[in-house]
């Protein structure tokens, strides 16, 4: 897919108009593999914020102990990033997380301008899709009920968001329709998209995340 127009830039699976956070690295920048990977969990369980005072937005990984395994995969992926590496940590709730913040980054905080309205995530008109951002997305956010229902727990999002995020997969072949879960809705693939989304992802997915997709 070619740029469209001399503000656009196609990279990393993402189309952005008048935004040169998606444009090739420059010294210091992101990689393309580390926009997809920050796009997936970002539209997963990770978020951005700028700490006040400070200039640029950092990425916050925060998923419990027992995905350790994960973690340390996006920890490996954004290693040049970060500020040290993940720690555990107990809520007084009695939750054990386990996380790793990134260092301030200026591409983060365009990032930050794009997936959040008043401190709250929404999905960017111009987001696109690519295997890398569902894989991490799905391992972040996804869950299968048997062969046949596999999800994308998007109850975070508005109703309006999560039909964004639908007609976002049928970009990439897949069909999806919202679904009910008890008062909240979340985004259903179709079991007839179900090949075309494990052909997406099966080589993406992690070995400890691979029970979200085996049979």
């Amino acid at each position: 897919m070619k740029s469209k127009g001399k503000n656009s830039a196609y990279n990393g699976g993402i189309h952005c108009d008048f935004n040169k956070i998606f444009m090739d690295n420059t010294v210091g920048s992101l990689t393309q593999l580390q926009k997809s990977v920050i796009i997936g969990t970002l539209l997963g369980d990770g978020y951005l914020r700028v700490i006040p005072g400070r200039k640029n937005a950092i990425l916050e990984i925060n998923h419990s102990f027992k995905a350790k395994d994960y973690v340390d995969w996006k920890y490996f992926v954004l290693k040049n990033v970060t500020r040290s590496s993940p720690k555990i940590r107990k809520n007084n709730k009695g939750r054990i997380a386990y996380r790793f913040y990134t260092k301030q980054l200026p591409e983060l905080t365009e990032m930050y301008r794009l997936f959040y309205k008043n401190n709250k995530k929404v999905i960017p008109d111009n987001l696109v899709l690519n295997s890398t951002i569902l894989s991490v997305w799905y391992m972040d956010d996804g869950s299968k009920c048997g062969n046949s229902n596999f999800y994308l727990n998007t109850q975070q999002y508005s109703l309006s968001d999560q039909k964004k995020l639908i007609d976002k997969l049928e970009s990439l072949g897949l069909k999806a329709r919202l679904n009910k879960d008890k008062k909240y809705w979340r985004i259903r693939l179709l079991s007839e998209s179900l090949p075309r989304f494990k052909q997406l992802v099966e080589d993406k997915i992690i070995l400890s995340m691979r029970y979200k997709i085996c049979d």
